[in-house]
């Protein structure tokens, strides 16, 4: 059987440590070589207390809040987020998610003003995630949803 989400569903938070070794790692994993991600004299000299996180790395976290969420045959079809505070070495990094739009498979949809239970098989989920100085990243994230036959992540 087919998972059923509603319009509004929220998604269960998920925190992750914001550390000096996660910027980094990112920072290179997405070969994003500005100082400012790794050289905290750099960062300061250039305006910022410390090094932080890179867009690419958040852009990563947000997708495996979804598929940590959906399960690991969920497919990202589309993420688009913007940032807004930074993400310093020492915070936390809080997202939360809500599914705005649900598409079945006759690609009819049900939306936010919907309190309809939809065998979905994609959903749309605003995403957000604060820290400690304010919002770091608010966007939307499409995803093709599991098979009815894959077992849902926190199911």
């Amino acid at each position: 059987m087919t998972p059923r989400y509603r319009v509004g569903d929220e998604l269960p938070p998920l925190e992750i440590p914001v550390t000096r070794t996660l910027i980094v790692a990112g920072a290179i994993a997405s070969r994003d070589y500005q100082d400012v991600h790794h050289d905290a004299a750099s960062a300061r000299e250039k305006g910022s207390p410390d090094i932080f996180m890179n867009i690419l790395t958040t852009n990563g976290l947000v997708g495996r809040y979804i598929t940590d969420h959906f399960g690991p045959t969920a497919v990202l079809r589309k993420v688009a987020i913007r940032l807004g505070a930074p993400n310093y070495p020492g915070d936390v990094l809080r997202l939360t998610g809500r599914i705005t739009e649900l598409r079945t498979a006759d690609t009819s949809s049900a939306d936010a003003s919907s309190d309809e239970v939809v065998d979905a098989v994609e959903a749309v989920v605003q995403v957000t995630g604060g820290n400690g100085i304010g919002r770091h990243v608010t966007g939307t994230v499409a995803v093709t949803l599991p098979e009815p036959s894959a077992k849902r992540a926190g199911a």
